[in-house]
């Protein structure tokens, strides 16, 4: 709900892990990869401000590791695996992600970030499997922050709208700075994921570093559909080793 190679050079703040997630924001993944042979563990705590009119919105607990595995120095890979927790309910609870990318100015002098990966890799079919492919680019702009914007599409026998029509594709978009006339330790970020299906939810939050391999969000989801999938609040612990 966002850790790693950290574009913004705070290695935790810049990527942190969210759900079942490669590097992420607060709630879409980011264009950060775990450095080689990092090893990244997250866990993240989705908990409902209200109920929705059927009352089946459980608290989510996600408990994630993450490595880096591309021993190159212009483009990297992190894969990862994940165990959730949907409302103690613990079934079909691993998930598996993997991402590929390059880091800002890695390809040329003044390149964007770019990401292509996966996430959402479930292990029963048309349960679980939402199976959610995306790209990104990213590119920062001085004391403006870090844009990234992207594209994502997903199991659409799964991923649709409260008329149960697919919607399983849509625009992935962020902003995230560190808040360095505050402190260095301070990051914030806004991130969007463009779908009516449970996925899609405008997000924010802040970040601060508490150790320099351990990190602390606070966020804030608001679902695009606000009637069927309530807000939820965010709480994320990152460690690096």
């Amino acid at each position: 709900m966002k850790k790693v190679v950290a574009i913004l050079g705070l290695v935790l703040l810049g990527s942190t892990a969210a759900y079942a997630t490669p590097s992420t924001q607060i709630w879409i993944p980011s264009t950060d990869i775990q450095a080689y042979k990092k090893v990244h563990f997250g866990f993240d705590t989705y908990i409902k401000t209200e109920s929705n009119p059927a009352g089946t919105e459980p608290t989510v607990n996600n408990f994630g590791l993450t490595m880096g595995v591309l021993p190159t120095e212009k483009v990297q890979m992190e894969v990862g695996i994940d165990y959730r927790d949907l409302g103690a309910s613990h079934q079909y609870p691993m998930y598996y992600n993997a991402k590929v990318g390059a880091a800002e100015g890695a390809l040329f002098t003044g390149s964007p970030a770019f990401a292509v990966g996966g996430y959402e890799f479930g292990t029963k079919s048309n349960a679980t499997d939402y199976n959610i492919i995306y790209g990104l680019a990213a590119k920062t702009f001085g004391k403006l922050g870090r844009i990234s914007v992207g594209y994502f599409q997903g199991n659409d026998v799964l991923l649709k709208d409260a008329n149960g029509n697919p919607d399983e594709a849509g625009l992935l978009f962020s902003w995230d700075r560190t808040l360095s006339e505050i402190s260095e330790k301070l990051w914030a970020a806004i991130d969007y994921m463009g779908t009516d299906s449970s996925y899609g939810a405008l997000s924010f939050g802040v970040a601060w570093s508490v150790a320099d391999n351990v990190g602390l969000i606070l966020g804030y989801d608001i679902f695009n559909d606000d009637v069927t999938y309530k807000p939820t609040a965010t709480v994320q612990v990152d460690m690096d080793f």
